[in-house]
């Protein structure tokens, strides 16, 4: 970005400290920008070299991690396993949720800076899943699911249906309301029998074992930074 932003919103869009903390380190001069003590209020835009004082720069890292069923995604109680434990990846954690029944793709980082830009109703990203039924699918429902439809007072938007057999189907979402598809296809009497994510954006779960993980990485990651205007 070339225009100018507050000092701690860059910090913050950098991953490198909240709004508030940082602050804190631009108050107590720990903060550099263009070899001056920075202030606050300051802006700067890309082109400015920001250093912050006695503070190592974050690695910041991405990964894919294909969730299995039964796996919640955060706050687990009652014996059960979380997506941390799961996958036993340290310091990152994930963008969105998948509820307990659902499975595959999560991304996880320690990068705040995406947060924000992938689960706001602000942005249009693609998610894409694959569903099974447990009753025989019409093309009657796919067409409802592709018009977008009204839940409880709550409108969905237009999305991408398509039959891939008589109890199969892969919708792509550009939202994420709660339980979205579970909702869709409950209100349709399309009982569930199994939900995976296969693709957020362009990061794809293919190849990736249930419980197992891969780093994004080079032109994947390139790609999908540069879509969430990083």
């Amino acid at each position: 970005m070339d225009e100018q932003i507050r000092i701690n919103r860059y910090l913050a869009l950098h991953g490198i400290a909240t709004r508030r903390d940082a602050d804190k380190l631009i108050s107590a001069g720990k903060v550099i920008i263009n070899g001056y003590k920075a202030v606050l209020g300051d802006k700067v835009t890309e082109q400015d070299k920001v250093e912050v004082l006695g503070r190592p720069t974050k690695k910041l890292v991405y990964y894919a991690y294909n969730k299995p069923r039964g796996v919640i995604t955060h706050s687990p109680q009652n014996g059960e396993k979380d997506v941390l434990t799961s996958s036993k990846l340290k310091g990152v954690f994930p963008i969105g949720r998948l509820d307990k029944d659902s499975e595959g793709l999560l991304i996880l980082t320690n990068d705040g800076r995406i947060t924000d830009r992938l689960l706001s109703p602000n942005y249009t990203h693609e998610k894409e899943y694959l569903v099974k039924t447990r009753v025989p699918i019409k093309q009657f429902h796919m067409n409802v699911m592709e018009g977008g439809m009204e839940i409880e007072g709550d409108t969905t938007k237009p999305c991408i249906a398509k039959m891939l057999s008589e109890d199969s189907f892969k919708i792509i979402l550009t939202e994420g309301k709660k339980h979205q598809i579970r909702r869709m296809c409950d209100h349709l009497n399309l009982p569930i029998d199994s939900l995976k994510r296969v693709r957020i954006m362009n990061i794809r779960v293919d190849g990736i074992k249930s419980n197992d993980y891969k780093e994004i990485l080079g032109d994947e990651l390139k790609d999908f930074l540069k879509s969430l205007g990083l």
